[in-house]
């Protein structure tokens, strides 16, 4: 099988790359291959009654699937250069942002019309966490929530369906380059009848076994999955932060420059969302940086939830923490839930970022057989939280976790930090240092490996690019779907 581009992952950066090349190149076939489900099939079993954690399914619905990992966040898109990537650094940051409004528009244009868009132009909380030494990053904020957020890929997926073929429950095993003359001699039969063993396409647009479109004539790069293969002389990455080990591979397989990139670490906070309203009435997501005494090392809080739930992750096995909200009044709780993170950048001779961040993570699921939770209170007292102190607590928990002690699982250095980090946003949100304040563990934001790129976001490769959170470029929505929209740009110009 044969096509014009290739796209592998379906996350934000690639759902963006195969709907503005729908739009440019109408002619061309366009494959997007994803190891999850389409968007209605994606269904996390825990239910809270007869599933009560996660049972580390093969494919994780939270994380994978049509939407990627953003399928189910809060659907918060940050029009902004100073969070969420360097893509300013390759693009320039004025491209950089045109492109994240482009896709704002999208987005209001596919069921996302009368969302708010927030900003901090004007606030007066900058000077507030000036003065409590908090620095207050600026951005404009879209806030879709997880079920606006839920329509608005659902109305993608139904305007590129027919024009696209998507390629669901097939993990790419590996990319291939391939030399001109062998994808020149290969007969198109040979390929498809490869392809015919192995899972159908949910939707497909045509016949797929033939490509008439002049690039499919002399295919570059070959991608193999189980029961077949594909190929095309465009192949675009969006792997996303799940693919970060099979992407380590591919770079290695391909010889593809990496450097190491930073992973984050830190809790997740659950408070009465009355001690964040002043806040998040005005700004919705307030990103804020704080550096400690201590150390002097970065702890920020990142994906507020204002009225939101607490979620479990599974990233390659490992059971974290994250948080959701919603648009809809009749979903919202009484509690704002929000991370607290520490960035941790490594040197020689220990590059492995992620493997430190998994570690602490298999420690916490180790411990308390998922997500740890522990009482702010109990935490400054050196305590264990136990289900009697948790089940007294005024904030009640949306998430059921463990009961446990999370000094046993973060390394000190950084739970140092946490604690400071809470004591300081007390001064400028009096209530989160309550003893009741809720804090869940580990939450592990893993980064991969930043890939070796140009301006076009091409590899050393001609005609292979890497886009979104899987090139360690992105770490947003925003940053990864303006990516993919460069990307398709920049293919769809060429001849």
């Amino acid at each position: 099988m044969k096509y014009d581009v290739i796209i592998i992952g379906a996350g934000p950066g690639g759902i963006f790359s195969a709907y503005e090349l729908m739009k440019r190149r109408p002619g061309w076939k366009i494959g997007v291959f994803e190891g999850g489900t389409e968007l209605e099939k994606r269904h996390c079993p825990i239910d809270g009654d007869k599933i009560k954690s996660c049972i580390r399914c093969k494919s994780c619905s939270i994380m994978s699937g049509f939407g990627g990992a953003g399928a189910f966040s809060d659907g918060k898109y940050n029009i902004t250069n100073d969070f969420g990537g360097t893509l300013y650094a390759h693009i320039g940051r004025k491209k950089a942002l045109e492109l994240m409004r482009y896709v704002d528009q999208i987005n209001l244009d596919h069921g996302g019309e009368g969302t708010k868009l927030y900003s901090t132009a004007g606030t007066d909380f900058k000077k507030i966490c000036i003065q409590n030494k908090l620095r207050l990053l600026d951005a404009s904020v879209r806030h879709l929530g997880t079920d606006i957020n839920y329509i608005v890929l659902g109305n993608l997926y139904a305007e590129m369906k027919d024009h696209i073929d998507f390629h669901f429950n097939t993990l790419v095993d590996s990319i291939e380059l391939l030399q001109k003359e062998e994808a020149e001699g290969e007969p198109a039969e040979s390929s498809s009848a490869a392809f015919a063993e192995s899972a159908e396409p949910a939707e497909s647009s045509s016949d797929t076994s033939r490509c008439h479109a002049s690039h499919c004539d002399t295919p570059r790069y070959r991608i193999h999955f189980e029961g077949g293969r594909a190929d095309a002389r465009y192949c675009i990455v969006s792997a996303g932060r799940s693919g970060s080990k099979w992407m380590e591979k591919v770079c290695r397989d391909l010889e593809i420059p990496t450097k190491s990139n930073r992973v984050d670490i830190g809790v997740r906070v659950e408070l009465p969302a009355v001690v964040f309203s002043h806040l998040t009435d005005e700004l919705y997501e307030s990103k804020i940086v704080y550096r400690t005494e201590k150390f002097e090392d970065s702890v920020r809080t990142f994906c507020m939830n204002p009225n939101g739930i607490v979620v479990n992750e599974n990233t390659n096995g490992i059971v974290t923490v994250n948080g959701h909200s919603f648009e809809d009044p009749s979903k919202k709780t009484e509690n704002t839930n929000f991370a607290l993170l520490v960035s941790k950048h490594f040197s020689e001779p220990f590059k492995d970022s992620n493997g430190y961040g998994e570690s602490i993570a298999r420690l916490s699921n180790m411990l308390g057989g998922g997500v740890i939770v522990q009482r702010f209170g109990d935490l400054a007292r050196g305590r264990r939280s136990n289900p009697a102190r948790i089940s007294e607590c005024t904030v009640q928990p949306t998430l059921q976790a463990t009961p446990g002690d999370l000094s046993l699982v973060l390394p000190k250095r950084i739970l140092d930090g946490i604690i400071e980090m809470i004591y300081a946003l007390d001064k400028i949100a009096p209530g989160t240092a309550n003893n009741d304040t809720l804090l869940y563990g580990v939450e592990v934001k893993f980064y991969n490996m930043e890939v070796s790129l140009d301006e076009n976001l091409e590899t050393n490769h001609p005609g292979l690019y890497v886009i979104g959170d899987g090139s360690g470029v992105t770490h947003s929505l925003s940053h990864a779907s303006a990516s993919g929209v460069y990307v398709a740009e920049i293919i769809s110009e060429q001849e």
